[in-house]
């Protein structure tokens, strides 16, 4: 958990000045591929899942350690050698597990918060699941098991693993020459993020792209059908916390319709999208038919609306930070008390983002939860100690916030609605 948090504080301020960097470069090309409110909506989701991984909020089913101490061949060192197995068998782990989350209908779940961005930028590789409580695939680690790479080699290249992933979610970078015939490139993973009849399900590689050209799911980018991204069951919210059980509430709610105990149970390991007969005329859900034809969602919204989304993540990025640093000071239960107040504090600005009314229900607890936090411990989580007029200023800040929640609401935010970039 501290470990942890200690390597987002130094990742962070990387990837957001990559993404700014990103921003700004669009801009000066004319080709802006960053829609701020889409930005807000992907690092806020990165948010409440650093949130949820630092507090350790998952449980792996069975360890890795647990398989290696029944199979391994050999015995390495945390060698050289070791890291480099223990990473080309993540890769091989992390396609597999990709392509099944993919293919398969209750996997997809907490999948397609990774692709419910109808834009293609460096944000968008923030949008990851909250809602992958368990870990099933830690058998694909067999191969290392096997060689006996050390548990401590896995841990720390896993995340090294996942960090490598950032860079090519970028329609900037067009091709990459020789490496393209290796590496992962923004051009492959174009195509993987795409709902092209041409592209679906196509790509599942994480580093090397190997692993798709070796099992048939290899698919180059073709400059005559340029990619159109999204989910073709769109997600039509910012909020990340609602994208990320969406599909779920979906299989939930067609299991309970089903007329017969057999579609009741296999409609969870159907492929991704399978509903029982007739159901998609008896209950209609929205779907993209023409994916050359569709309005994005929440391109229209007021700058005013923009603006306090953009003040907001950035102050709850100050939040999580201070988080991460104070970990060991927070301690146990508090932390749990503390990334609760994450969760609420986004879906708060998120559905606000997303123009809905209940978003002032969902502020005022937030203002009484903060409040309650200062009361009951007479200070933020020790923050006084750094910051002397700390709770003021969060006090401040609440109350300020929740003011603007209800000047938003009260005047139905803003019925001339403008196009902003």
């Amino acid at each position: 958990m501290v470990e942890y948090g200690k390597i987002l504080v130094f990742v962070m301020p990387i990837f957001l000045t990559l993404i700014i960097a990103e921003k700004i470069y669009g801009r000066y090309k004319g080709e802006d591929t960053a829609p701020n409110m889409d930005t807000v909506s992907s690092v806020s989701s990165g948010m409440v899942n650093s949130v949820k991984d630092v507090l350790g909020l998952s449980m792996t089913l069975i360890s890795y350690d647990w398989i290696a101490s029944k199979i391994a061949i050999f015995h390495l060192e945390a060698s050289f050698l070791a890291y480099i197995i223990g990473f080309i068998t993540i890769d091989f782990y992390g396609y597999w597990s990709h392509r099944f989350s993919h293919q398969i209908n209750f996997l997809w779940n907490k999948h397609a918060i990774h692709h419910s961005s109808e834009e293609f930028n460096l944000a968008c590789a923030l949008r990851q699941p909250i809602s992958s409580f368990v870990n099933l695939f830690t058998f694909l680690l067999i191969p290392a098991a096997l060689l006996g790479v050390p548990s401590k080699v896995i841990a720390i290249t896993l995340p090294i693993h996942l960090f490598l992933q950032f860079w090519y979610h970028t329609k900037h970078i067009k091709k990459i020459g020789f490496l393209e015939k290796i590496m992962v490139s923004p051009s492959h993973h174009r195509v993987h993020h795409a709902i092209n009849p041409e592209y679906m399900d196509k790509n599942h590689s994480q580093i090397f792209i190997i692993w798709d050209k070796l099992f048939g799911t290899f698919q180059e980018e073709l400059a005559s059908v340029p990619p159109v991204f999204g989910i073709t069951r769109p997600a039509l919210t910012w909020n990340p916390i609602r994208i990320n059980f969406q599909h779920l509430w979906l299989l939930i709610t067609d299991a309970w319709r089903a007329e017969n105990w057999k579609d009741k149970c296999i409609i969870w390991f159907k492929p991704t999208g399978w509903r029982p007969e007739n159901f998609e005329e008896k209950y209609p859900v929205h779907k993209i038919k023409d994916v050359y034809a569709f309005e994005k969602y929440g391109t229209q919204h007021s700058k005013k609306l923009m603006f306090l989304a953009m003040i907001q993540a950035i102050i709850t990025l100050l939040f999580i930070s201070y988080l991460y640093n104070s970990i060991a000071i927070i301690g146990l239960p508090n932390v749990f008390v503390y990334g609760a107040f994450i969760f609420v504090t986004v879906y708060s600005y998120t559905e606000l983002m997303d123009t809905r009314k209940i978003s002032l229900f969902w502020e005022i607890l937030r203002f009484a939860f903060g409040i309650t936090i200062i009361a009951y411990f007479g200070d933020w989580f020790s923050m006084n100690q750094l910051f002397p007029y700390a709770n003021y200023i969060i006090i401040g800040y609440l109350t300020l916030s929740l003011i603007a929640t209800v000047y938003f609401v009260s005047v139905n935010f803003e019925k001339e609605k403008v196009v902003v970039p």
